[in-house]
């Protein structure tokens, strides 16, 4: 069950990520001219760092996981996340007529929902046996 205090952290630590994420691409996009796939995988490599910090020492911070298999771990979950996002993205942008902008903030929240229970039930679990 996902406690009130866990969720609001989740919800700021997943809210300042996708906005970091957000804004990398727009940026890329608007001010560099590049393809909206291809700055979206620069926006989640700088994502990644807030998601990662923030989840490891704020929303899961009482699972107690060691900082290098859940580094591992997140890394995988983020990936198969990035993997995702890109499959949705690339869908939408091809087959809707939606903003690519638009468009990644519904990738980005779908993608949270994944990210969030493979984190909590995986990535940064406590326990010692995988």
């Amino acid at each position: 069950m996902l406690r009130p205090a866990r969720w609001l952290v989740f919800v700021l630590v997943g809210s300042a990520a996708a906005a970091v994420h957000w804004g990398v691409v727009l940026a890329l996009v608007h001010g560099w001219r590049a393809a909206p796939l291809l700055a979206n995988v620069a926006g989640w490599c700088v994502a990644f760092v807030v998601s990662f910090a923030g989840h490891r020492w704020g929303t899961f911070a009482s699972r107690q996981a060691p900082v290098a298999r859940a580094a591992r771990r997140f890394v995988i979950v983020s990936l198969g996340g990035l993997a995702l996002n890109e499959t949705a993205y690339a869908l939408l942008l091809h087959f809707t007529p939606l903003r690519f902008d638009v468009a990644l903030v519904l990738v980005l929240l779908a993608v949270a929902i994944v990210t969030y229970q493979l984190g909590r039930h995986w990535a940064f679990e406590g326990r010692v046996a995988d």
